[in-house]
């Protein structure tokens, strides 16, 4: 029998778990906050809700416990025990028609659904409802500050979600119609140029989008994947999917589903693995292409009109595969130039500070091991090591770029260098995948990447393999192996 678990039970479910305490020394302790973290959790999602609610679908506010589960409960707690407590745990799905239709039925029942796209694997949830990003932040313990991507397939959905674009209906004095018309024909042009694409774009959002996806901000990110497996799964979905990369926050983000199972494994998530035959089939063998290509997260560019004049700016927010270059390219082909001023404002901000974009925070992409950059005087093995610095060295990974470290190649317990021939391409397709690998060196407690410094501004990936290994190391640069 399942039963919707009353204020009456549910106070009875306390005190059972009580009883049991007293003489199990807090043996339930766990339980109880879980229950507790449940609806703490549900109650602050449905402030956001509030917001959207003609937007949302409808979910129920109980909590569901069959009824023998409650009665293994009050045993348990009876007999001084911890009850056993299900974990839920992520699935693996195949690239089948089937499954692009049952993973699609999930989003939009509020569940969710991690998929690879050109970048990263993501983390995805119904967009526009509050309920599922709610729980997009809980799965990966991501801080409310840190906004979502809206994925879409269509540039006309993507302009749907910015209010430039949904405005002109309304009343406006000539200079916000104008700086409305500027924006929206920026945006158009930008969606048609690079959308399908590792491009995000972020402008002021329609006032129908949950602010819980924008961290208060007013900004909504969005983009289109150029990834088949994305985009079968947005259009099974039938709803835009709001997407961080699916790993807990800070960790380094997946390439691979096994990257994602690793971190997420004990979430309530359906992970699409292209690897996986038919159903009750065996992984494919190694040496299949990567599924991420590109492997690092989109360029994020933030469209903004200044205040009183219909001129405008796009700033890059973070560094991806788009180069600023090719941004400024696409403005002068359409006649923009004059309007808008292209510029790099790349932060890095403590969690507590509320951003437009993603990847903002100083510590990120990171390894379960501390990481340090070695700075530009220690490149190359330019002085001597020190016995100290050998013996550290010794349970140390290092991993490279373009030959910079080389020296110290056997000192260390492992090497791997992202390109030696420099190539940013080659380098950024396999960061994540490379940072992850220096976590499982057994007997390692330190990583070591080198500070690069670029002589080209304008080369996007070099740029964004740079932001990539600055954040891994929180922007700790050493000169001594210590």
């Amino acid at each position: 029998m399942i039963i919707g678990v009353s204020a009456i039970t549910y106070l009875r479910l306390l005190l059972l778990c009580m009883i049991g305490a007293v003489s199990s020394a807090f043996g339930n302790r766990s339980l109880i906050h879980k229950h507790i973290h449940f609806h703490r959790r549900h109650q602050r999602a449905l402030a956001f809700s509030s917001l959207t609610s003609s937007m949302s679908p409808p979910h129920s506010g109980e909590t569901i416990l069959a009824m023998s589960e409650v009665e293994d409960i009050g045993v348990a707690a009876q007999a001084g025990k911890s009850p056993a407590v299900e974990k839920t745990i992520a699935k693996l799905v195949p690239t089948t028609q089937s499954s692009f239709e049952q993973c699609g039925q999930r989003l939009r029942d509020g569940k969710l659904v991690s998929f690879p796209t050109e970048t990263v694997y993501g983390l995805g949830c119904h967009a526009l409802d509050p309920l599922a990003v709610q729980k997009v932040f809980d799965a990966k313990e991501r801080p409310l500050s840190d906004p979502l991507i809206v994925h879409v397939t269509k540039s006309e959905d993507a302009l749907e979600l910015w209010d430039a674009s949904t405005s002109m209906c309304r009343s406006e004095i000539n200079n916000q119609a104008q700086q409305h018309q500027i924006e929206k024909r920026v945006l158009n042009v930008l969606t048609k140029k690079f959308f399908p694409g590792p491009l995000t774009l972020v402008a002021r959002a329609h006032p129908s989008i949950p602010q819980i996806l924008m961290a208060n901000t007013g900004y909504v990110a969005c983009r289109s994947p150029s990834h088949p497996i994305a985009r079968a799964l947005i259009a099974a979905a039938k709803v835009p999917i709001a997407a961080p990369s699916a790993n807990k926050f800070g960790h380094v983000s997946p390439t691979l589903a096994e990257h994602v199972m690793d971190d997420l494994g004990k979430e309530d998530v359906w992970v699409i693995d292209p690897t996986l035959n038919e159903p009750g089939g065996t992984r494919e063998q190694e040496g299949h292409a990567p599924i991420c290509q590109v492997g690092v997260e989109s360029t994020v560019a933030k469209v903004e009109m200044s205040n009183e004049q219909t001129k405008g700016s796009i700033t890059i927010l973070r560094h991806g595969a788009i180069s600023s270059a090719s941004i400024r390219e696409a403005l002068a082909k359409n006649g923009l130039s004059d309007y808008f001023e292209v510029s790099d404002s790349v932060r890095f901000t403590s969690e507590k500070v509320s951003n437009v974009a993603p990847g903002q925070t100083i510590k990120h992409y990171s390894p379960n091991v501390p990481c340090f950059m070695v700075d530009v005087s220690r490149q190359c093995q330019q002085s001597e090591i020190s016995h100290e610095e050998k013996t550290v060295l010794a349970q140390s990974v290092i991993i490279d770029y373009g030959k910079r470290l080389s020296g110290y190649q056997d000192f260390v317990l492992a090497y791997r260098d992202l390109s030696v021939e420099g190539d940013a391409s080659m380098a950024a397709s396999s960061v994540f995948e490379t940072l992850r690998w220096s976590e499982r060196i057994q007997g390692a407690n330190r990583v070591f990447v080198p500070d690069i410094i670029l002589d080209n501004h304008e080369d996007a990936l070099g740029l964004a393999v740079k932001d990539k290994l600055t954040r891994a190391a929180s922007a700790v640069t050493v000169d001594i192996f210590a």
